[in-house]
C-alpha cells in the first residue's frame, strides 16, 4: 500500500511516518512547512526521514484546491490516507481564526473531493481532537458523549471535520476513522505545549505560566503510544454493511488524568532545577480536564497505553537536551 501522510513534518506525522517507513510501507509525506512554530523544527525531522527507502515528500498547500487535485490523481497510487495536517492550538484560534477555517475546513474539505476520485481508497484516518467535548459533564470522556458544544474555534473546527467525514462515509462511502486525541508529548514534540513551554522555562530560570492558578488536570498521552494507536486503527478500516457510513470515531489518550502540578514536578527532578511559578486565571477557550475513556479504542483496536509521565517526560528531557545542547 502506499500512504500519504499529511503533516509529516509535525510532531505525530513525523513519529508516524518512522513508523511505517520501519515497517516497509511506502509513505508519501505532504507539510506545508509553515511558521506557526520554528520551521527549522519542522525541517529537522523532515531531515530524518529524507532518504530512507519508501519515503518521498511534496511541499503542499491543502487548502490549495488545484494542489491537492494534483497530489491525489487517479494515478497517484495511494491507498490509505492519514490526515494530520491542521492548525493546531486552542489559545492561537483566538488572535488567528482564519487559519484554522482555511487549514482545518477549507484542506479537509479539499481532500474528501479529491479521494472522492481516487481509485481504491481503502481507508482515510483523520486527526480530531479531545477539545471537541468542550464542557463534558462527567469524565472520563466517552465517544459516544454530547461534543457539540465546543470552547473553542479550534474544538469546532475538529467537530467540523468529524460531521464532514460522516456525511461523506454516507454519501460516498469514504471508509473513514477519526481519532481524538489527548494531549501528546514526547521527543520532537511542539514548541508550543506544556512539555516543551516548561522545559525552556525552567532550564532560563523564567517563570512559566499555570492556568487556572494551576488547577488541572489533562490525560497526557506519551508519543510511542500515539502512534501504536495509529497504526492499529489505519489497518482496520470501518467495514462497509450498506447501511451504516463507514466512520468510527475513538479516543487515543493514556486513560489516566495527572495533575499540572504533578507534571510540573516530574519535570523540575528530571531537570534538576525548580520552576518559578506564574499563576494565572483560566483562559477563555480552555477546560479544566480532559480524560480519555478507551473503551472502544482497547475492544477493536488493541490500543493499551504503557508509558507514565514518571517514563515519558525524562526521554522528552533527554532529547531536548541533546537536540538544543543545552
Amino acid at each position: 500500500m502506499r500512504i500519504l501522510v499529511t503533516g509529516v513534518a509535525g510532531f505525530i506525522g513525523f513519529h508516524v511516518a518512522q513508523a511505517l517507513l520501519a515497517r516497509g510501507e511506502s509513505v508519501l509525506g505532504v507539510d506545508n512547512l509553515n511558521d506557526y512554530y520554528d520551521p527549522a523544527l519542522k525541517h529537522a525531522r523532515l531531515a530524518q526521514l529524507t532518504g530512507q527507502n519508501g519515503f518521498s515528500f511534496q511541499q503542499v498547500e491543502l487548502a490549495d484546491r488545484d494542489a491537492v487535485d494534483a497530489l491525489l490523481s487517479p494515478t497517484s497510487g495511494v491507498t490509505h490516507i492519514i490526515h494530520l495536517a491542521a492548525q493546531a492550538g486552542v489559545r492561537y484560534s483566538l488572535q488567528n481564526p482564519h487559519a484554522y477555517i482555511s487549514a482545518n475546513i477549507v484542506a479537509q474539505i479539499n481532500l474528501l473531493e479529491a479521494v472522492r476520485r481516487l481509485p481504491g481508497l481503502v481507508h482515510f484516518v483523520y486527526a480530531s481532537s479531545s477539545s471537541v467535548y468542550g464542557h463534558a459533564e462527567k469524565a472520563p470522556f466517552a465517544v459516544t458523549d454530547r461534543t457539540d458544544r465546543p470552547l473553542s474555534l479550534y474544538a469546532a473546527t475538529k467537530k467540523a471535520d468529524e460531521l464532514f467525514h460522516y456525511t461523506y462515509a454516507h454519501l460516498y462511502r469514504i471508509p473513514a476513522t477519526g481519532l481524538r486525541f489527548f494531549t501528546v508529548y514526547g521527543p520532537w514534540g511542539r514548541p508550543d505545549m506544556a512539555a516543551f513551554l516548561f522545559t525552556k522555562a525552567i532550564l532560563a530560570g523564567e517563570p512559566i505560566r499555570l492556568f487556572n492558578g494551576g488547577d488541572m488536570r489533562r490525560d497526557f498521552t506519551y508519543i510511542d503510544d500515539i502512534v501504536a494507536g495509529v497504526l492499529a486503527t489505519l489497518d482496520r478500516p470501518p467495514a462497509d454493511t450498506g447501511e451504516a457510513p463507514p466512520h468510527r470515531v475513538y479516543n487515543l489518550g493514556n486513560n489516566h488524568p495527572e495533575k499540572l502540578t504533578d507534571f510540573v514536578a516530574i519535570l523540575e527532578e528530571a531537570l534538576g532545577r525548580k520552576a518559578v511559578l506564574d499563576l494565572q486565571p483560566m483562559q477563555p477557550g480552555d477546560v479544566y480536564e480532559t480524560a480519555a475513556d478507551i473503551t472502544e479504542s482497547r475492544r477493536d483496536l488493541g490500543f493499551s497505553p504503557t508509558t507514565p509521565l514518571s517514563v515519558g517526560l525524562p526521554k522528552f528531557i533527554a532529547w531536548y537536551r541533546d537536540f538544543y545542547r543545552v
